[in-house]
């Protein structure tokens, strides 16, 4: 399993609470066709930001832990995951610190 970090930056002003939640999430890929990029970006925002996996890919049946974590103190995150046969599977409003675990299936 490879870990991505999404940003690790403090935010002057976050509550305690905030600052210490778990936004680490494990995307497991079950669809059958690779993930090629993945994006996280706080749902107050239309801006998906960068792609966390870089020149990397999640194999079909693979786990990566991913840090969404971007400073914001915000637990509400939409996830954007783009496959290697180009389809695009997007879903909004996922508590990142109440989830461990988020899968991909066809």
């Amino acid at each position: 399993m490879r870990t991505f970090s999404l940003g690790l930056a403090l935010v002057l002003g976050l509550s305690v609470g905030a600052q210490a939640a778990d936004r680490r999430v494990d995307i497991e890929n079950q669809t059958g066709e690779a993930l090629t990029h993945f994006y996280a970006s706080v749902t107050s925002t239309d801006d998906w930001e960068e792609d966390i996996l870089g020149a990397d890919m999640i194999e079909d049946g693979e786990t990566f832990n991913i840090d969404i974590d971007d400073g914001s103190g915000s637990c509400r995150y939409d996830f954007k995951a783009v496959f290697e046969d180009g389809d695009v599977l997007v879903k909004r409003n996922i508590n990142v610190c109440k989830i461990s675990t988020y899968t991909y299936s066809r």
